[in-house]
């Protein structure tokens, strides 16, 4: 059971197939689960559980409708989340404001041209109010910079604090500690800004704060997302209408991974593993839970590249191009003896070289599956598709129907209590295992949804943790040393859907996929313009780039993702969550490209 590991992604997968593969895999005597929810928001889910005892958004998007203030931190929504942009437009008709706080000043942030508005299509809208330039990974000290700002001016909601939360004194003492000049440095932002941020933000009678990739994608992940929550708290923006934290996600399964189970630290519900939790698994089950976290993706690849992993199990996905350092990473997937790839396309994992065997296994669409399925949305909506007839490739599965026959086969003995029977029988099963799910069990047509917990977790600040309180935590924002003469570079999306299909040219920026994003006064201590050729070096690898000029925070580059993969060490993870960092220090320095020469001329 230690030797085998399987791992899902968020591409159309359905709470059915999260349960489903979740339930197999313990079935067969393993923890070792793990899906796309820890490569992108593993550090929300831990901070947001410890510090509201809410392991997901807390509002609805219709709270951005009643908010003052829409605060946007390592995000560019109109990347990624098209749905979320279009309540962003709706909201800012009604008067609700927009900051971004971001090293680079996104386009479409500062314009967007929302398809379905007829006005908004044909001459764009106007996104963004107020924009806070900051280094990569500057975020706790521009956050430490305004709160010091706000205890300084009485711009804390100290009713709220004293009533209803725990730990401030700590962070207070944090933020007094620190000066502004030491706060200037770490976060690449002025004390003016702050001051700025902190009036916009005091002004404002409520909030809600966004967040996404630029703030858990780092080694301090959880300190990052742990900062914004306190901002939240500083001003009681969390449990009433218009405010609240929303770590927005990209895709329309991604949310019911963990919630199912299928993760390598938690059981269904989000239960963390433990000896107790185990047992009462155990006990509903009919057969024995391991009481042992498992491996989380990055730790089976790494497991497999050190000959300790026999089969490795993927349901769609790519770790050849979404995980850092992609040669190791094949290096690694060339010494697992047994690979299965299940998926509905082709992707170029599944054409590196077997250590002995690969087996591909052709999976149904979510659309196509047998009783058909729900997935869980940002914020919180269990929402049902039918299954749409018509005719299917001859040999696809439905794949919770693949994980429940692998496991019959693979554990016999335990297949009269696995149960998996088909996809009603899974959602009554979830319905009974996870409390938070119960009503799935009885959607059944288009349009069917039910969301849990309700439009606003925390409502009332009623915080479900052991105290029933709110919880600051302190953190000091992380020593990031970039030598003179080099740069902090991070990872971006394009115009694109995961590692997988992309546009050549990203059409919001205009930005070709080796483009180098850098700031003008930059390319000009180099001698470099746009469009010109460059070399991009970190410790661990390079690549060919070309400059393209940018507003972009001095000292700050980015590269598309996964072309940037290459920059990226391996191993480096967020300590709490596991999730990667995809950040580094980079060199650059001009590329001269060759003149061919024709002799016969």
């Amino acid at each position: 059971p230690d030797r085998f590991g399987v791992y899902l992604t968020a591409r159309g997968l359905t709470n059915e197939v999260y349960y489903a593969a979740q339930k197999a895999v313990r079935a067969m005597g393993s923890n070792n689960i793990d899906n796309a929810a820890r490569v992108c928001h593993a550090p929300s889910t831990a901070v947001l559980t410890r510090s509201v005892g809410a392991a997901a958004t807390t509002i609805s998007y219709g709270d951005l409708f009643e908010s003052d203030l829409v605060i946007l931190f390592g995000s560019n929504a109109a990347n990624a989340q098209p749905v979320t942009m279009k309540y962003l437009y709706l909201a800012r008709k009604g008067g609700t404001k927009v900051a971004v706080v971001n090293p680079y000043r996104e386009p479409a942030l500062e314009r967007y041209w929302v398809p379905s508005n007829v006005e908004s299509a044909l001459f764009g809208t106007r996104i963004t109010d107020e924009f806070f330039a900051i280094h990569t990974g500057g975020d706790v000290a521009f956050i430490n910079g305004v709160l010091k700002v706000l205890a300084e001016e009485g711009g804390l909601d100290d009713e709220f604090i004293a009533e209803h939360t725990a730990g401030f004194d700590e962070l207070r003492a944090v933020i007094e500690r620190a000066s502004f000049a030491e706060l200037e440095a770490a976060s690449g932002a002025t004390v003016a800004d702050m001051r700025r941020f902190a009036d916009l933000y005091r002004s404002s009678r409520s909030a809600v704060f966004v967040w996404s990739m630029g703030i858990t994608q780092h080694a301090f992940g959880s300190d990052n997302v742990q900062a914004i929550v306190n901002l939240a708290l500083a001003r009681g923006n969390v449990g009433r209408p218009g405010a609240g934290l929303m770590p927005i996600r990209g895709h329309s399964g991604v949310q019911g991974g963990a919630e199912m189970g299928a993760y390598a630290t938690v059981l269904p519900g989000g239960v963390p593993i433990t000896a107790q939790t185990s047992d009462a698994l155990s006990a509903s089950y009919g057969f024995s839970i391991a009481s042992t976290r498992g491996l989380t993706g990055s730790e089976m690849v790494e497991a497999a590249g050190r000959g300790e992993l026999d089969v490795l199990w993927s349901s769609g996905g790519n770790f050849l191009e979404v995980l850092p350092d992609p040669d190791s990473v094949r290096s690694a997937l060339e010494r697992v003896p047994v690979r299965v790839h299940q998926d509905i396309v082709i992707t170029t994992q599944m054409l590196v070289d077997p250590g002995d065997l690969v087996v591909l296994l052709p999976a149904m669409t979510r659309y196509e599956q047998p009783g058909g399925g729900t997935e869980t949305t940002t914020e919180r909506r269990i929402a049902f598709s039918p299954e749409i007839p018509g005719p299917r490739p001859g040999e696809v599965r439905a794949e919770w129907w693949i994980f429940a026959e692998v496991a019959r086969r693979a554990a016999p003995e335990r297949a009269a209590e696995l149960g998996l029977e088909s996809a009603q029988a899974i959602r009554n099963e979830i319905a009974r295992v996870v409390p938070l799910y119960d009503g799935v069990q009885h959607l059944a047509a288009s349009g069917d949804q039910v969301q849990w917990g309700g439009p606003r977790l925390c409502d009332g600040w009623v915080f479900p943790t052991d105290d029933g309180r709110a919880h600051f935590v302190a953190v000091e924002p992380p020593v990031v040393d970039v030598p003179p003469g080099k740069f902090m570079l991070s990872t971006r999306r394009g115009k694109q859907f995961n590692s997988m299909v992309w546009k050549a040219t990203d059409p919001l920026t205009g930005a070709e996929r080796d483009a180098l994003f850098m700031a003008a006064e930059d390319a000009g201590s180099l001698g470099v313009a746009d469009g010109d050729p460059v070399t991009v070096r970190s410790e661990v690898g390079e690549m060919a780039a070309r400059v393209k000029i940018a507003p972009m925070r001095i000292g700050n580059v980015q590269v598309f993702w996964p072309e940037g993969n290459v920059l990226i060490a391996s191993g480096v993870r967020d300590t709490a969550s596991d999730v990667p960092d995809y950040n580094a220090i980079v060199s650059v320095v001009r590329r001269e490209t060759r003149v061919e020469i024709n002799s016969s001329a």
